[in-house]
């Protein structure tokens, strides 16, 4: 009398294995995409305060040719500190 009712328990078949392989690549390549970002995020402006050197410097060089456009510094000041920023 109840051979073959599998209601709700079995037979999932060719759904269910499906199903999960999509599943396990949505998860994977989710946590790969996690770690690009994650790289990008500390290889572009925060990187850069770790790196040192060319970071700090041309930002600094940058400030200073701001200051002096604007004229809030004079050019004695302004190649005075260009030559500190050089060396």
């Amino acid at each position: 009398m109840a051979q073959g009712y599998t209601h709700g328990h079995g037979d999932w078949g060719w759904g269910h294995m499906l199903f999960g392989g999509i599943m396990m690549v949505l998860f994977w390549g989710g946590v790969i995409a996690l770690i690009i970002l994650l790289v990008r995020w500390l290889g572009s402006s925060h990187g850069q305060s770790f790196a040192g050197g060319n970071g700090q410097r041309s930002s600094a060089r940058h400030i200073l040719d701001e200051r002096f456009a604007r004229g809030e510094i004079d050019r004695e000041e302004y190649e005075e500190r260009r030559r500190a920023l050089d060396q």
